[in-house]
């Protein structure tokens, strides 16, 4: 029978330690290979690899958005494939719309939606990029 080790850094231990119930934590696996290897490059693809080839859109970079009249937020964590982990979901979403649609449940434009931590939307990040 094989045997399963996993093993956490420090710094993980602490996140998880301190993570309320509000917080998503992201684990990744990998089987079998070289523990020291670096891991692979990962290319972005899809609507956000522009801004994050450009530098204006980071993995990890938590995304929000707050509707008060709808009386309803969501929350995002932009991946190095360029795609949105929205909590509460288990799987990864292609696109902005497509993340915002899966909180709202309705058709909506995820690109003036969702928000930065400096309180930009990615539209206006595209359009800084287009400007550029």
């Amino acid at each position: 029978m094989a045997t399963l080790s996993i093993h956490f850094d420090p710094a993980v231990l602490a996140r998880l330690t301190s993570a309320s119930g509000d917080d998503t934590i992201h684990v990744t696996l990998s089987l079998g290979g070289d523990s020291t290897a670096p891991a692979a490059s990962v290319i972005p693809h899809g609507p956000l690899a522009g801004l994050m080839q450009a530098g204006l859109l980071k993995p990890d970079t938590v995304l929000t958005f707050h509707q008060r009249r709808a009386n309803r937020s969501g929350r995002a964590v932009v991946t190095a494939e360029g795609q949105l982990i929205v909590d509460g979901h288990p799987s990864a979403f292609p696109s902005p719309s497509k993340a915002a649609e899966a909180v709202t449940g309705n058709v909506i434009n995820g690109w003036t939606l969702w928000h930065t931590p400096d309180g930009s939307t990615l539209d206006q990040l595209r359009q800084k990029l287009d400007a550029e």
